[in-house]
């Protein structure tokens, strides 16, 4: 079959091109291009910016599920732009149902690969997107490397964000690449996988060497997956803007974060600052490693509304049980309230450095901070590193071992390491760990 493309323009329009059958490079032309509908790409097709540059732009009557869309193998874009006229085309539309892929659900995207392979995305830069970037589902041998994307994302109705934005893998995307890649200013979460919960998880995959920066929701997010490597990347200022922040849906953002059944894998050497939300959260996280990541932040409860416990393990996941996490030479430097919050059993957590630790001053200044989560647990929000028994489940922290932490912060001399009611102190191994009352010497 031929390779079929299609810009409509107005005046100056590049005519449908259509490329003899067997032939499979796409060369656009210079300058700005003006898109009314969606192109699907044959498989093999190369397609491949002019020298002096392409700007793909989307009309304000753009109809499609992305500029270009891609089902088949061998499928390589590169060196051009798309600009998605977010301004025009964005639909106030919240979270889709449970039951439905974002691929089924979110329109005008930059580039949609479903049911692709051997898939090469590279140096593309997006912006002012209205749904994502590149979303990539139930796809397989993806490589997505050197793309920028910035100022992208929709909202919901009532102005937050809607996760959209960013770089989407879902459904089962399996042995995917996303290197090296600049994204600025998404409303959305950044750089993310996801699966509905009878769908396959995402599989062996690495985000590495990226930076971020200027996102209302997370930065990274390892969700419904095995086998991801988190390595590397650089962050700031996530949780901004704050009145982008999706809290009704409790939507705190996070620097790391995790969800549905994620094993095997490993979140290590990343560095953010400026987190309004948490540095890492480990829902349904277990079997796999965090190591020598660090989260910085200004010694002022005040700079961040949606400020939050520094590494929470996190149990919504039905299938899962927090077990056998490795939380290893982390430094978290001004931490809202607790520095890790822990539950679950066979976890090492050692030679980590809490600097910094409960900012908001709880429980004593808890009427202006809040300081009251979990009900019955009130040392919770308030400790270097707490021991508790679960959220939805009883899942007491039992056979772990806290070893060698320095932790410094408000009351730490005190609070250095709580526990949950009914968690008793031989349940695990509490040894060698440094606590003193502190405050920040940074500015």
């Amino acid at each position: 079959m031929a390779l079929v493309f299609t810009l409509a323009c107005g005046a100056g329009c590049y005519p449908a091109r259509r490329l003899p059958t067997g032939a499979s490079v796409l060369q656009l032309p210079p300058g700005v291009i003006d898109v009314h509908r969606e192109t699907v790409l044959n498989p093999g097709a190369e397609v491949r910016g002019a020298p002096a540059g392409t700007t793909l732009h989307l009309a304000p009557d753009f109809q499609g599920r992305a500029v270009f869309v891609i089902n088949g193998p061998g499928v390589r874009l590169h060196d051009f732009t798309i600009d998605g006229n977010r301004d025009a085309l964005e639909l106030r539309a919240p979270l889709p149902p449970s039951n439905l892929p974002f691929a089924r659900y979110t329109r005008a995207n930059g580039i949609l690969a479903e049911g692709a392979s051997s898939l090469t995305i590279e140096r593309l830069q997006f912006r002012h997107i209205a749904g994502f970037a590149i979303l990539v589902s139930a796809s397989k041998d993806v490589t997505i490397e050197r793309v920028r994307v910035s100022d992208s994302g929709s909202r919901n109705p009532l102005g937050r964000n809607n996760a959209t934005g960013g770089i989407l893998l879902e459904e089962g995307a399996a042995d995917f690449r996303v290197r090296h890649c600049q994204l600025t200013g998404i409303r959305g979460n950044g750089i993310w996988t996801h699966s509905l919960f009878t769908s396959p998880r995402n599989a062996r995959g690495l985000i590495a060497l990226n930076r971020l920066e200027g996102l209302a929701r997370d930065a990274i997010q390892v969700g419904h997956a095995t086998a991801v490597r988190v390595a590397d990347n650089i962050g700031e200022r996530i949780g901004y803007p704050a009145e982008e922040v999706d809290i009704e849906n409790q939507a705190v953002p996070v620097a790391i974060d995790t969800a549905g059944d994620v094993d095997a894998s490993s979140y290590a050497r990343n560095q953010f600052r400026e987190v309004d939300g948490k540095c890492i959260d480990l829902d349904g996280f277990h079997d796999g490693e965090v190591i020598e990541n660090q989260c910085l932040n200004r010694a002022d409860a005040a700079l961040y509304p949606f400020g939050n416990v520094g590494i929470l393990f996190n149990d919504s996941n039905p299938h899962t049980r927090s077990k056998n996490i490795r939380v290893i030479g982390n430094v978290l430097d001004g931490v809202k309230f607790t520095g890790i919050f822990a539950f679950g059993t066979g976890h090492t957590i050692a030679n980590n450095q809490l600097l910094n630790v409960n900012l908001a001053h709880c429980n004593e200044d808890a009427a202006r901070y809040g300081c009251y989560e979990p009900a019955g647990e009130p040392d919770a929000l308030q400790a270097g590193i707490y021991l508790g028994k679960g959220f939805l489940w009883p899942e007491p922290a039992r056979g772990n071992r806290v070893v060698g932490n320095q932790i410094t912060g408000w009351k730490m001399k005190a609070r250095c390491i709580e526990r949950a009611p009914g968690v008793k102190p031989r349940w695990n191994v509490v040894q060698r760990n440094q606590c003193r009352d502190a405050t920040s010497s940074r500015p």
